[in-house]
């Protein structure tokens, strides 16, 4: 076969409706990573509204211009992520399909890159969710309570796979240290959801 006739499926250019219809098939490369990285991307969509609002009250602050542009860089970036954990999980399959042991426990652990990157990205948008509120009056925070639930739901989703994925590996250290540190992650990012909670009085 050609490399012209090779089809490259970008799903984040798909509609909605596209987009989870491929989500619900069983034989869908898009898997837990991609729905993550969707729902952070809309996640991070809200932040950016929240800062837009702020940037409109205050067109001369700096500091909510700062947001502004990195909500939106945080926005594209994880709209990219829903392709790359599809790419990153390729090579496990491949290898599952092999039965190399050796080769599937290299691209285990490889396909659990994108999961560790959204849960990164996440907190980072939770924690300029709760230092956005602080900027922000009471017409403009609206929106960062649903983005700070996103967030987390995104979080804890990729989570899943991580943890699944890292427990069928016969080595001792790399699950314990994956296990131990997503549970810290995690623990941090629970805090910083709740304070936001409880600045919205929710």
């Amino acid at each position: 076969m050609s490399d012209s006739a090779i089809k490259i499926e970008i799903f984040r250019k798909k509609t909605l409706e596209e987009f989870t219809k491929s989500v619900s098939e069983t034989e869908s490369p898009l898997e837990s990573g991609s729905s993550a990285a969707a729902v952070g991307a809309i996640s991070s969509a809200l932040l950016l509204r929240a800062a837009a609002r702020a940037a409109g009250e205050k067109p001369d602050d700096e500091n909510i211009a700062w947001y502004v542009r990195n909500a939106e860089i945080l926005r594209t970036y994880l709209l990219k992520l829903v392709d790359e954990d599809v790419k990153c999980r390729n090579p496990l399959r491949r290898a599952l399909k092999e039965g190399d042991d050796r080769r599937i426990e290299a691209a285990r652990q490889a396909s659990v890159s994108i999961c560790l990157e959204i849960i990164n990205m996440m907190g980072k948008c939770l924690e300029m969710a709760e230092e956005l509120l602080s900027l922000s009056s009471t017409e403009t925070v609206s929106c960062l309570g649903e983005c700070a639930d996103l967030a987390f739901a995104s979080s804890k989703a990729a989570s899943e796979y991580l943890l699944r994925t890292a427990a069928l590996s016969p080595d001792d250290t790399y699950r314990y240290v994956i296990r131990r540190e997503n549970e810290l992650t995690l623990q941090e990012q629970e805090s910083r959801y709740l304070r936001i909670m409880d600045l919205l009085g929710v």
